[in-house]
């Protein structure tokens, strides 16, 4: 399977966020993909829309269902929402999707901050195997994977990302 370029996802995504965003939207990026996908369309949508928009960060790691599985891997990131939270009409960001827990970890974290008027999900990728009744609002492909393989998404130095499969059997990774 030849990978798609993230970049391109990433104008796809663009052109499906634009459309959905009015004066009551704030973005939430997930660390680490999401936040990174947000930090690279915020300086575009806010140029097109002609106004700065309200956002935040979340880390999903202490909310998830399956932490006591998963446990920390690294150190838990600061949540960071900056704006009142109720009546918002919420759009999170995430890199990519798979079984929707941490899209629920994320809007039960969000919940503790108020009461959203509503939450949309975009994500670059759907993976599919979702195991909740979530699903992303927008994307930028729906590439399915085998269950043993993972999306690894990854940015270099000079901000430009970069897509590749790892297959977690035999942690064998590359551009498929």
């Amino acid at each position: 399977m030849k990978l798609p370029d993230p970049e391109q996802l990433l104008e796809n995504l663009y052109q499906q966020l634009l459309p959905a965003i009015d004066e009551n939207t704030v973005l939430v990026g997930i660390y680490t993909g999401g936040v990174w996908l947000m930090e690279k369309l915020l300086p575009k949508l806010q140029a097109a829309l002609g106004h700065e928009l309200a956002f935040g960060k979340l880390d999903a790691a202490m909310y998830r269902d399956d932490y006591a599985q998963r446990g920390l891997k690294t150190k838990s990131l600061p949540a960071y929402i900056p704006f009142d939270v109720n009546g918002k009409h919420i759009i999170l960001i995430d890199d990519i999707f798979y079984t929707g827990r941490t899209t629920r970890a994320v809007m039960n974290e969000l919940f503790d901050y108020g009461r959203p008027a509503s939450i949309q999900l975009a994500v670059l990728i759907n993976r599919g195997g979702a195991q909740l009744p979530v699903r992303p609002d927008m994307t930028g492909a729906d590439l399915p994977l085998a269950a043993q393989q993972s999306f690894e998404l990854s940015m270099n130095t000079q901000g430009r990302l970069h897509l590749s499969v790892t297959d977690v059997t035999n942690g064998v990774s590359g551009d498929v």
